[in-house]
């Protein structure tokens, strides 16, 4: 999942992606609206989490750019008000999900993921092929019943081949979904978290490379 962290608060933004982080997600940050609308011309976001209250250009003006430009990702706006008139008054901008703060991380995180699976094909809860399962939002992958002690990226690259159900996904559309800007477009990074994650989800080998193509899980 790739989401765009605007928030001029540098600690707290710093705070938040961390945690977005751990939990798989590829995050860049920024903190003005004008860097915002910069990023997000040019990287297809699933969820921008927005603060309100932004320099340079405010977050409203943002996300009422983003909405009239038709942005294909969601947006959560944050703010330090929480009235329902603060909230009627997002959503008529063009946010998808409004959270006033103080929030507490964890309904960050289950907002965020729920707004991804509403972004294009809706995509299940938990997702299954054969003895596979994958839970997002517990954080629990396993095979046959075996817990997969995945890492946070092989974990992401599991969820990402897994909702593309049987579609062959590149290893760019991986690093573009799974890593975030600072990745180096010419690493072999992708390679070595996949031959990683072979190795963990053991045999019979459920991941299929297709030469010149990409990967995808076995039907």
């Amino acid at each position: 999942m790739r989401v765009l962290l605007v928030e001029d608060h540098v600690e707290l933004a710093d705070t938040v992606a961390e945690v977005l982080r751990r939990e798989g997600m590829a995050v860049d940050v920024v903190h003005d609206g004008a860097d915002a609308l910069a990023h997000a011309e040019v990287t297809a976001y699933d969820v921008i989490v927005l603060d309100r209250g932004l320099p340079v250009l405010p977050g409203d003006e943002v996300c009422r750019h983003l909405a009239a430009a038709r942005y294909p990702g969601r947006i959560l706006m944050l703010t330090a008000a929480g009235t329902v008139e603060d909230r009627v008054d997002g959503f008529a901008l063009g946010a998808d999900d409004y959270l006033p703060k103080p929030f507490a991380l964890a309904e960050l995180i289950s907002r965020i993921r729920a707004l991804a699976r509403r972004r294009g094909t809706p995509i299940p809860p938990v997702l299954v092929r054969g003895d596979l399962r994958l839970d997002p939002a517990r954080r629990i992958a396993s095979r046959g019943g075996r817990r997969l002690p995945l890492s946070p990226k092989e974990f992401a690259v599991l969820e990402h081949l897994l909702a593309a159900d049987g579609r062959v996904v590149s290893a760019e559309e991986l690093l573009e979904s799974v890593w975030d800007e600072h990745a180096d477009p010419f690493t072999t990074t992708v390679k070595v978290t996949i031959r990683r994650l072979r190795a963990k989800l053991g045999d019979p080998p459920v991941i299929q490379t297709v030469p010149q193509a990409g990967y995808r899980i076995e039907p």
